[in-house]
């Protein structure tokens, strides 16, 4: 499950920016996933849950905004959604698509104290 592995990044990330940005509590996250990034959502609130006990953001909430799977189609020229990594174009059916959104996992927001 890599999902434990990422929440412990989140963790890690929160805890530079507290000694960089001068807070020492975390009261809620914001964090955008794409359907590419290939994380589990659940799982993942889940292991924040669990890495969170005894640190800056325990009792944080984690808030998930998805956003979607694009990719620009090299056969037709267009910008079409993509909710999986070998989706065809919707416009022409080529699979000649490079993803341009949704492989991103990052955090958007703090709300911290």
């Amino acid at each position: 499950m890599h999902e434990m592995s990422i929440a412990e990044g989140i963790i890690q990330v929160l805890e530079e920016q507290a000694e960089a940005q001068q807070y020492s509590r975390v009261k809620t996250v914001w964090l955008e996933i794409g359907p590419l990034a290939m994380i589990e959502t659940e799982a993942l609130l889940f292991c924040f849950d669990a890495v969170t006990k005894n640190s800056l953001a325990e009792g944080a909430k984690l808030n998930i905004i998805n956003i979607p799977g694009e990719a620009f189609c090299m056969q037709c020229l267009k910008t079409v959604p993509v909710e999986k990594r070998y989706d065809s174009c919707n416009a022409c059916g080529s699979y000649q698509l490079q993803i341009t959104q949704g492989e991103e996992m990052r955090i958007k927001e703090l709300e911290v104290e």
